[in-house]
């Protein structure tokens, strides 16, 4: 996996996903960022740094969508519009943000082999606006 900076799109695999959401008709966008998130919630043994990757990109576009969420403004991120998300997604961002940071983690892991401490505060910045919007 390619990776230039910390935020949730500042590498290979956000990209490619946030190009597979433009790529969607609007109708179906709300699913794949409820699967991706889904994808790494369902993962009870290690999780891979592909499913935490697009998980971490998912949960970013839910905290968009949060009262006094962070922008996405990433040129990696998607170019097409996402619909107004459920809001019930916002609980599960934020699990899923939990089990990226948690033990059996490859991304977490990754980014331990590196000061990570710039990506550890990215995933602050999303989880604030998350945990404190009624679900």
């Amino acid at each position: 996996m390619g990776t230039w900076d910390a935020s949730p799109f500042g590498n290979d695999y956000a990209a490619d996903f946030a190009s597979e959401l433009d790529e969607l008709p609007l109708v179906e966008r709300a699913a794949a960022i409820r699967g991706a998130l889904e994808d790494v919630i369902r993962e009870a043994g290690y999780l891979d740094s592909f499913e935490g990757v697009r998980g971490v990109a998912a949960a970013a576009l839910v905290a968009v969508q949060c009262p006094g969420g962070p922008s996405t403004d990433s040129v990696y991120g998607p170019d097409e519009p996402v619909p107004e998300l459920p809001v019930d997604l916002r609980a599960l961002a934020v699990k899923v943000l939990d089990r990226v940071l948690a033990p059996e983690s490859e991304l977490r892991e990754l980014w331990d082999e590196v000061d990570g401490r710039e990506w550890l505060d990215e995933l602050d910045r999303l989880r604030a606006p998350l945990a404190a919007s009624p679900n």
